[in-house]
């Protein structure tokens, strides 16, 4: 086999690899944790909703 030949083919399978783990960490630092609030934070926002 020529080496430009393995070249490309190893190019290739990099691309195919590199494709999906970076659509992955796109997906993952996309993701929008959402955190239930502490229960006094819950007695301060009421507080202030009554003001």
């Amino acid at each position: 086999m020529d080496l430009w030949v393995l070249i490309i083919i190893s190019l290739i399978v990099i691309a195919l690899v590199l494709a999906p783990f970076f659509i992955a960490i796109n997906k993952g630092y996309s993701y929008e944790h959402k955190v239930d609030p502490l229960p006094d934070n819950e007695k301060e926002a009421e507080k202030e909703r009554e003001q």
